[in-house]
């Protein structure tokens, strides 16, 4: 079976991590293999993304089986060749992530999913900054993702003591959006994928961008932009679709244009 599962249905694309027997953690193969799917994913059909781990993880984070021996491979190859254009993918795809956290989401794994537009768990997960225990600093964006969601102090303390955080707590403190029972995560973080593969795409794509660009603008600068990016979305097809259903009080059925 390959590392990485991809399937596109309904305007889903389903990206799968595939190392059950490794708790998902990231080998090289599987690394590349994320970026080819994500860049699948700006085929026209896919209109939102849903990750997911198989078996009992989301994912571990870096198989340490890479970083021994006479193979190993060095950490700045790992994180220029696997982790930062995968985050840079997920970031600078127009169309929404959603991280469906089914299990331990540790490491790279943990910062992967909180770099997603909606992260979403199962109560039994949990995410765990494991970077300190082996004497490293949380890459793949979680110096920075980390304290814009949780704050500063906290991203401190969970980046410099390495605690597992639960679910619950995680969705407490803003560090994801919702959790779910284990019974019912899948359908309830299927539905939400479901829902934003119905909505205005190109208007979705905008607010991504915007957000994206919240990161390093004042507010001068956001004000701007979003006038600009707003005028673009009244000009979608989208958009007259939500007027026209408003005023006929009806359902709008959005096509992502």
């Amino acid at each position: 079976m390959p590392s990485v599962l991809f399937e596109i249905k309904d305007h889903l694309a389903f990206i799968t991590l595939n190392r059950p027997d490794k708790f998902n953690s990231f080998n090289r193969e599987m690394a590349l293999l994320l970026q080819e799917k994500l860049d699948d994913c700006k085929n026209e059909d896919v209109r939102c993304v849903y990750i997911s781990g198989s078996g009992k993880a989301f994912s571990a984070g870096q198989d340490i089986s890479e970083l021994v021996g006479d193979t190993r491979i060095e950490i700045k190859q790992i994180l220029s060749e696997h982790y930062n254009p995968i985050v840079n993918r997920i970031r600078k795809l127009d169309k929404p992530v959603v991280a469906a956290v089914n299990g331990v989401a540790a490491g790279a794994g943990a910062n992967i999913a909180l770099c997603c537009d909606v992260v979403v768990s199962a109560q039994s997960a949990s995410f765990i900054q494991a970077f300190s225990k082996i004497g490293l600093i949380p890459d793949s964006g979680g110096t920075f993702f980390l304290p814009r969601l949780v704050g500063w102090q906290r991203a401190s303390a969970l980046s410099m003591l390495g605690d597992r955080v639960s679910a619950g707590d995680a969705e407490k403190m803003g560090m994801i959006y919702k959790v779910f029972t284990d019974e019912s995560f899948k359908k309830e973080s299927m539905a939400i994928a479901e829902t934003l593969s119905k909505m205005p795409t190109v208007g979705i794509a905008y607010t991504k961008k915007l957000l994206n660009m919240s990161f390093h603008s004042t507010l001068e600068e956001q004000l701007m932009e979003e006038d600009v990016f707003q005028q673009r979305a009244a000009q979608t097809e989208d958009h007259q679709e939500g007027i026209n259903a408003f005023l006929e009080k009806r359902q709008p059925v959005f096509m992502g244009k």
